[in-house]
């Protein structure tokens, strides 16, 4: 066998592996407080899974468990691979900007590293290192916003019935709904600009990767 196929095939591997540690990682992470605070007053579990943190962090599990077990190649599933990396991008970013010194119900420092930091770092990283060798266009990227705006829908409805926001950038209570909607456009565009730079570092990852090989 040449030796260029099995440097590559032990890349591969060491790639799968990684990405089960991490989806393990990932899933103890986002077990952790549910289990912890089980039976606790304090403590909705309704309001946990209502984080975009914790739904865009469920994702990144599934995706490094699939890559792990079977990494497959299809159009639909990279184009979910990559909707999954702009999420956790999303949340790292937005998380850092806006979040760090704000109470998100993850007072454990190893829960919030992993979940905003840590694993938003992966998936990119995973990306660019295993890159699709499906080509997604802009249009395709910009699709993956379907996902965001669908969240930000559900919590402004959610929000007045359990009078409970997840985030204040999207509590009207604090800012008004004028100045929410022009937070909701800054956002959306800036979501836009990261779907395209994912798609595009994915695109260099695949150049560099599979130029290689041939």
């Amino acid at each position: 066998m040449d030796a260029a196929v099995v440097t590559d095939l032990r890349g591969q591997r060491i790639v799968r592996v990684l990405r089960a540690v991490f989806a393990v990682y990932g899933l103890i992470a986002l077990l952790w407080i549910p289990l912890r605070s089980a039976g606790s007053d304090d403590f909705s579990l309704a309001n946990f899974l209502s984080y975009f943190t914790i739904e865009s962090n469920i994702l990144a599990v599934v995706v490094l468990f699939v890559g792990a077990i079977r990494d497959p190649q299809s159009r639909g599933w990279q184009l979910f691979r990559g909707a999954t990396t702009l999420y956790m991008v999303i949340t790292g970013i937005v998380y850092a900007v806006l979040l760090a010194n704000i109470d998100v119900m993850l007072q454990d420092a190893w829960i919030n590293t992993a979940l905003h930091r840590l694993l938003p770092l992966v998936l990119l990283l995973d990306w660019v290192v295993a890159p699709s060798r499906v080509r997604i266009s802009e249009a395709q990227s910009l699709s993956w916003l379907v996902f965001p705006a669908v969240y930000g829908a559900y919590s402004l409805i959610r929000g007045p019935i359990v009078d409970w926001y997840p985030y204040p950038f999207l509590d009207p209570r604090q800012q008004g709904y004028l100045q929410l909607a022009v937070t909701a456009v800054v956002l959306l565009l800036a979501m836009a600009l990261m779907a395209f730079a994912v798609n595009a570092v994915g695109r260099l990852g695949a150049r560099r990767r599979y130029d290689e090989d041939r």
